[in-house]
């Protein structure tokens, strides 16, 4: 089965919408909060410099998912 990982931070509603629908749908995943985890953010940079928006869903290392029915939150810069 794919591994599937959803970033985004506890403060985006979008994240929190993305989140029920996973669970909604019985998607197992695993959830990480790069405000709150440097690591994650790291890794997320990783797969894409550049992101500025949350929620992000990553399947098997790829980025599958930026936002949520075309909307998200922004959480940084290009730096």
């Amino acid at each position: 089965m794919a591994k599937l990982e959803l970033y985004g931070t506890g403060s985006c509603p979008y994240t929190e919408e993305l989140r029920e629908w996973l669970e909604w749908t019985r998607r197992e995943f695993v959830e990480y909060d790069i405000d709150a985890d440097a690591e994650a953010r790291e890794r997320l940079r990783s797969l894409d410099s550049g992101l500025l928006t949350v929620p992000i869903l990553v399947e098997d290392g790829r980025v599958i998912q930026v936002g949520w029915h075309g909307r998200g939150c922004v959480v940084g810069s290009r730096s």
